[in-house]
């Protein structure tokens, strides 16, 4: 069988960039995968809000944790937002090794400092040098067993520093041995210029949905940028049901979103968990 690491590689080779969604656990994936997904996305920023923490209150076992469930689940291709690494360059090595362990085809890293601070949500950085940081992405690369997972160099110089240190670090990240650069942007202007002057493979991170998008798939392609991510909308879909779902049911009124369409999604969901295959193996072995 083909690793995910391998079909992610088959998947980015593409010249229409293939766009991965954020999950959060097993039955998200199935769902995402159900909907024609090809790749998956767990993010660190999101799943510290699912915690009531930030991303850099998760660790590593965390992450691995939910990503070995995932795959347990759902063989699709999974890409891990690990942060900073969790640690130095000595560090990656564990990092890499535990991410290959848990399925995951891919891990992103971004040169933040260790540990990571809370500032990082309401847009103050706090970057480590480029030297530091292309250290690590070389020990990534050198630690990974299989030779087609696929090592993401992040940075967020463009909100701290400009688009020139931003593509400085992105150059000198794509020669330590990322195969990939996520350069966040701040504007559609960004999204080009990184395009033209650092080239692909290149990975894009979403601000608010594929429908919010300037640039279309095939102009992105252009571009070199071959995942465009987002990693945020379906955490807030689900996060506005519950609350909708929570109010409503404190007020005694009907859920809006299920509106009594229990059954429904009872049967939906017994088909994602393969439900009928559970039953038929419990009809053959222990209920006689």
């Amino acid at each position: 069988m083909t690793s995910g690491a391998a079909r992610l590689r088959e998947l980015i080779a593409r010249p229409v960039p293939v766009v991965v969604p954020l999950v959060l656990d097993p039955i998200s994936a199935k769902i995402a995968g159900g909907a024609g997904f090809e790749a998956l996305y767990l993010g660190g920023g999101t799943l510290g809000y699912v915690k009531t923490c930030t991303e850099a209150n998760l660790t590593l076992t965390q992450m691995a944790q939910t990503g070995l469930e995932i795959r347990a689940a759902c063989d699709l291709p999974l890409i891990l937002d690990a942060a900073c690494g969790y640690g130095d360059p000595m560090h990656l090595r564990h990092t890499v090794a535990m991410a290959e362990a848990a399925g995951f085809a891919a891990i992103e890293i971004e040169d933040q400092m260790i540990p990571k601070r809370a500032h990082h949500h309401i847009g103050v950085e706090h970057l480590i040098p480029m030297d530091l940081m292309a250290h690590k992405i070389r020990e990534a690369a050198a630690a990974r067993r299989d030779p087609d997972f696929v090592i993401i160099g992040r940075t967020n110089a463009c909100r701290s520093d400009g688009l020139d240190d931003a593509l400085r670090r992105g150059e000198a990240y794509r020669s330590a041995g990322a195969d990939m650069l996520l350069v966040l942007q701040k504007t559609p202007e960004e999204v080009r210029a990184i395009g033209e002057r650092l080239g692909g493979p290149l990975f894009y991170f979403m601000p608010s949905g594929v429908g919010s998008m300037d640039i279309s798939l095939e102009e992105m392609g252009r571009l070199g940028y071959r995942i465009v991510c987002d990693g945020v909308t379906p955490f807030y879909a689900r996060q506005k049901a519950l609350r909708l779902a929570y109010e409503a049911l404190a007020r005694g009124l009907p859920d809006p979103t299920v509106a009594g369409a229990y059954q429904e999604e009872d049967r939906w969901l017994h088909q994602a968990i393969d439900l009928d295959i559970l039953l038929d193996i419990e009809r053959r072995t222990v209920e006689r």
